[in-house]
C-alpha cells in the first residue's frame, strides 16, 4: 500500500514544510503505515500567519452574503464525498464506518448553521439615547484565527469552527492532530475547490512545537482548541499571556445517573452506545453509571451482556460495532488504567485487556470494559481513561447521585435514566456540568446551541457553535454619533 504525503496548505497552494521531520500514521486496526505527517516548525507557522494576514484586508472586506459562498460549495462537495471522507475518518481514527458517518453529519450541520452568517452578523442601533445623537453596536471580526484539534473527531471538530471563523471575516490557520491528517487534508482539497480567496484558510501539519508557534505568533488574535485538560489549561493560560481570546475545550469524566423507574432495556442499550462508540475515545462518552436504589443488581447485569456481545473489529467490516483505540501507546494507557482501578478494589465484571481479533491482530483492541463496585473516592473514579471502560458507582438515593455528579472537577455532560419528571428537573436543575442529557446517553448539542461544557471542561467563556461561534469570532465596536442640522447642506 503507498504512503500518503501529506503537506501544509498555505497561502493557496499546497507546501512541503521547511522541516524534514516527519512521525508516521497508523491505521490503529492494522498497524499498518498509511501516511506520513510533517512536524513543521515555527517558520511554517510565520509563513501561513503571515499568508492569512495578508489575506484578512479583502476577506473582512468581502460582504457576508458573499463569504458564505464557498461554505454553500463546501457543503455540497463534503455530500458529494461523504463515504471517502467517512472510509478516511475510519482508517486513521479506527472508528466504525456509520459512526465515521455520524460524525460528518455533524460537521455538515455546522457549515449550514455558518451559511446562516449574514443575519446573525446583524447589530443593534438606538436612535435619540440623547437628543440628535445616536448610538451603535457593530460586529466586526477578530483576525487571524488559530484552530487546534483532536485525533478523535478528526472531520467534525474543525468544523466546528472553520466555517464560522471565516464567515465571519476571519482568516485562519489550522492545525489538525498530527495522529489523523488525512481527514483534513482531504477537506482542504475540497475548500480549495469552493473558490475561497488564496491564504484565507491554511492548513499546517505538527505537534507541540508548532501549537506554541500558532499560540505565541502575534498575527494570531484567537484561538480555538479541543485536547484534554492539562493542554486545554496551557493553551489557554498561554494565549491569555498573549493578549489572545481563547475557548479551549478539555477533558472529561461523563456521569450518567440510572434510576430505578427507569427503562432498563432502553438505558443499557443507550449507556452502551454512549460508553463504548467510538472505543470511548469522545469528550462526551458515558465514563461513569451510578445506579441508584434498586437499579443496580439489574443495571450491572444488563450492562456487563451488551458489553461482552459487542462487535469489535475494523470499522468497515460488516456487523462491527466498535473499532481499535487510535495507538499502542493509548491501549497500553487504558489497560494500565484498568489494573490500577483493580488494584483499588473494583471489581472487573467484564475484562476487555488483551483483544485480539481475528484478520487484524496487531490492531490497538481493547474490547469493553466493566468495572463495578467502584469507590468514589478512588483515583479511577476521576480519572478520564478515554478507552472503552465503564465505571459502575452504586448509591442509596437521587440526592448522593447529584453531589457525586457534582463532585468530579470536570463538567461537561450529564445524563439521567428516569420516568420521573420530577427528578429529572430536579437533576437538570442542580447538575453542575454544562450539557445535560434526559433519557439521552450522550447529550450533544445541535450546530444552534452552544457546546457547552463547565470546570476543567473548558477555559474560556464563549464556547463552539452556533451564537457563541459568532460571539467569539468578531468584536463588538460601539459607534456614538451626532450630526447637528447647522452642519447639513440642502440640495
Amino acid at each position: 500500500m503507498s504512503v500518503n504525503a501529506i503537506k501544509n496548505y498555505v497561502g493557496g497552494g499546497w507546501t512541503a514544510p521547511a522541516s524534514r521531520d516527519e512521525l508516521p500514521v497508523t491505521n490503529p486496526a492494522t498497524a499498518e503505515v498509511i501516511a506520513k505527517v510533517p512536524l513543521s516548525s515555527k517558520s511554517d507557522i510565520d509563513r501561513a500567519a503571515s499568508a492569512a494576514a495578508e489575506a484578512l484586508p479583502a476577506w473582512r472586506r468581502t460582504p457576508p452574503g458573499d463569504r458564505i459562498q464557498p461554505l454553500f460549495k463546501l457543503k455540497q462537495l463534503l455530500e458529494e464525498n461523504l463515504e471517502d471522507l467517512a472510509r478516511t475518518i475510519t482508517d486513521e481514527c479506527g472508528k466504525t464506518r456509520e459512526e465515521s458517518v455520524g460524525e460528518l453529519r455533524r460537521g455538515i450541520e455546522n457549515v449550514e448553521v455558518a451559511c446562516g452568517i449574514p443575519m446573525m452578523l446583524q447589530g443593534q442601533i438606538s436612535e435619540d439615547i440623547a437628543s440628535g445623537i445616536d448610538e451603535l453596536m457593530l460586529r466586526q471580526p477578530v483576525g487571524v484565527v488559530g484552530i487546534v484539534t483532536p485525533f478523535n473527531f478528526p472531520g467534525m471538530i474543525p468544523l466546528w469552527f472553520l466555517p464560522y471563523a471565516i464567515a465571519c471575516g476571519n482568516t485562519l490557520v489550522l492545525k489538525p492532530s498530527e495522529k489523523v491528517p488525512l481527514t483534513m487534508h482531504k477537506i482542504f482539497q475540497l475548500l480549495e475547490r469552493t473558490g475561497l480567496p488564496k491564504g484565507v484558510a491554511n492548513l499546517v501539519n505538527g505537534s507541540r512545537e508548532t501549537v506554541e508557534a500558532l499560540v505565541d505568533h502575534p498575527e494570531v488574535r484567537a484561538i480555538s482548541l479541543v485536547g484534554s485538560t492539562p493542554v486545554a489549561r496551557a493553551v489557554f493560560a498561554r494565549a491569555a499571556a498573549n493578549g489572545k481570546r481563547a475557548q479551549c475545550q478539555g477533558g472529561a469524566k461523563n456521569p450518567v445517573i440510572v434510576l430505578p423507574d427507569a427503562d432498563m432495556e432502553a438505558a443499557t442499550r443507550i449507556v452502551a452506545d454512549s460508553a463504548f462508540g467510538c472505543a470511548g475515545q469522545r469528550c462526551l462518552a458515558s465514563s461513569v453509571a451510578i445506579t441508584v436504589g434498586d437499579a443496580g443488581r439489574e443495571f450491572t447485569e444488563s450492562i456487563a451482556s451488551a458489553a461482552k456481545a459487542r462487535q469489535v473489529g475494523y470499522g468497515f467490516d460488516k456487523g462491527v460495532q466498535m473499532g481499535p483505540v487510535i495507538n499502542a501507546e493509548s491501549k497500553s494507557r487504558v489497560e494500565g488504567l484498568i489494573e490500577k482501578g483493580v488494584k483499588e478494589g473494583a471489581k472487573l465484571s467484564v475484562d476487555g485487556r488483551r483483544a485480539k481479533v481475528e484478520g487484524y491482530e496487531k490492531g490497538n483492541f481493547v474490547r469493553p470494559t466493566i468495572l463495578s463496585d467502584v469507590d468514589p473516592r478512588s483515583e479511577i473514579a476521576a480519572t478520564e481513561i478515554f478507552g472503552p471502560v465503564l465505571s459502575l458507582i452504586h448509591v442509596s438515593d437521587v440526592d448522593q447521585a447529584i453531589e457525586a455528579v457534582n463532585s468530579s472537577r470536570f463538567g461537561n455532560q450529564a445524563c439521567l435514566f428516569t420516568r420521573s419528571g420530577a427528578a429529572a428537573r430536579k437533576f437538570r436543575y442542580e447538575a453542575r456540568v454544562g450539557n445535560i442529557g434526559i433519557n439521552v446517553g450522550v447529550a450533544a448539542p445541535i450546530a444552534y446551541f452552544p457546546f457547552s461544557g463547565w470546570k476543567d471542561s473548558f477555559f474560556g467563556d464563549l464556547h463552539a457553535q452556533g451564537r457563541d461561534a459568532v460571539d467569539f469570532y468578531t468584536e463588538k465596536k460601539v459607534v456614538v454619533e451626532r450630526w447637528p442640522k447647522e452642519w447639513s447642506r440642502i440640495f
